[in-house]
């Protein structure tokens, strides 16, 4: 019988992962240049080639050594960097360097939330971190998600829960399909849709639906569109919730970045009104994903989520004063992802995390700018956080669709889709602070160049 392979945690776990660190980070460099660019070029078929080559055989009958170097550097070479100045497609921003760091060594000590023996640490950690986040939004508690779509399914969830099965939900037809799915999972009754617009939830006609639909009623707006970066009228339809006795779920996965900006918090005003909040760290968090959140203002409706097993949380336990951690979210396993994100926050403050935040909202603006000024560009509307839609003149969509297919299979940069007005525009979305404005130059030239004319 062999020497089994090393362990990541241990006494002996840090020096089994020097090397193999130096591997990952050659390999990461070497995928990178050979990538050159914010994408790979030559579309699905040549990135799955070249993927199938470096990954061959995956079930050998005997072990490569090299495996890990030929597989990071595929990956690398084959990845949407982030990080690149050209790659703004979706709100899927660059990791934090600190926070990377960070995500190691949860993976490396490997602690599971579902029970405090297997996470002691991890979940007081959880708990002092949930609590402060909760706090800037307003409210007393919060529960460690996924991302947006897992917080926005948790808070139908808890209203359904403190509500009854009659819930009906109502939300802007600019809401994410996060949000409508959310009901088809729960069984609940077919969403209403607000009429949105201007791109964002009308207040009067959500004081229609509230007095037409028969309730109990979950309202959901949103701080911070997937397309443009809306937000909705949150005072006016927190003040509409309450005439009506409804229930308020924010979904902020990508706004709520914006608290912790002194220039640019006072755009959520009304969101301390919210029930639920969603907050999603992987956007204006520059954190490696997962790290979703959702805040709550009443713990009681927590309790929602009790759950017993008697190998996870025995009452003899509790009682002994063993954390029970398995109300804290509807799956079982769970990686601490808190670590990465108490990591930033202490790191950075608030002074660094809204100076990130005012930078890539100053990068839109100067984008903006450009595109306003370009005589073959069309401007949608000024970028109310960090997105920017845009599209050449006197085009098709069609046109647009193609322009940006080809951009995303030359490798040459990777934007964005979105339909608004009943047309389609280039979506760019500006996460990296990073970016300067030359980038910002360079891509309207790139966009320029392969307009056809």
């Amino acid at each position: 019988m062999g020497t089994p392979p090393p362990l990541a945690s241990g006494p002996h776990g840090p020096d089994a992962l020097r090397p193999l660190l130096d591997t990952v980070l050659d390999a990461l460099h070497a995928g990178t240049t050979a990538r050159g660019g914010p994408l790979p070029a030559g579309g699905p078929d040549t990135v799955t080639t070249r993927m199938t080559d470096a990954a061959g055989d995956l079930l050998p009958e005997h072990g490569d050594p090299d495996a890990l170097r030929a597989l990071v550097t595929a990956l690398a070479h084959g990845a949407a960097d982030p990080a690149h100045p050209l790659c703004t497609a979706h709100l899927h921003g660059p990791p934090l360097a600190v926070a990377t760091a960070a995500d190691l060594a949860a993976s490396a000590l490997n602690p599971s939330l579902d029970s405090w023996d297997q996470a002691p640490a991890a979940s007081a950690l959880e708990a002092l971190v949930t609590r402060t986040l909760a706090r800037v939004t307003g409210a007393t508690d919060a529960l460690v998600t996924t991302g947006g779509t897992e917080s926005n399914q948790l808070a139908t969830l808890l209203a359904r829960e403190a509500h009854g099965p009659g819930l009906r939900l109502i939300h802007g037809a600019n809401a994410h399909h996060s949000v409508p799915r959310a009901t088809w999972l729960l069984g609940l009754p077919e969403p209403a849709v607000v009429p949105a617009p201007a791109g964002t939830l009308d207040p009067a006609a959500l004081d229609e639906a509230l007095t037409q639909i028969p309730g109990p009623h979950l309202v959901v707006a949103t701080a911070g569109t997937t397309d443009a970066g809306l937000i909705d009228p949150l005072p006016e339809i927190a003040d509409r919730c309450h005439a009506h006795g409804a229930r308020l779920h924010i979904d902020a996965a990508y706004g709520a970045g914006l608290l912790f900006s002194n220039r640019h918090r006072p755009k959520l005003a009304g969101l301390e009104a919210a029930h639920t909040v969603t907050l999603d760290l992987h956007k204006l968090g520059w954190q490696p994903i997962a790290a979703g959140l959702l805040t709550v203002k009443n713990p009681d409706d927590l309790s929602a989520l009790h759950h017993h097993t008697h190998y996870l949380n025995a009452d003899d336990d509790t009682h002994a004063g063993i954390p029970d951690l398995l109300g804290r979210s509807p799956r079982t396993s769970r990686r601490p992802d808190i670590l990465k994100i108490a990591a930033t926050l202490k790191t950075l403050g608030r002074t660094g995390l809204g100076t990130l935040v005012d930078d890539v909202c100053t990068l839109a603006q100067e984008l903006a700018t450009l595109i306003h000024h370009h005589p073959r560009f069309e401007l949608h509307a000024p970028p109310t956080i960090s997105t920017v839609l845009f599209r050449p003149t006197h085009t098709t969509d069609d046109t647009v669709a193609a322009l940006r297919r080809t951009l995303l299979t030359t490798g040459n940069a990777v934007l964005g889709r979105a339909h608004a007005d009943g047309r389609l525009w280039l979506k760019a979305t500006l996460l990296n602070p990073h970016t300067t404005p030359d980038d910002l130059a360079t891509l309207l030239t790139l966009v320029e160049r392969h307009t056809p004319r």
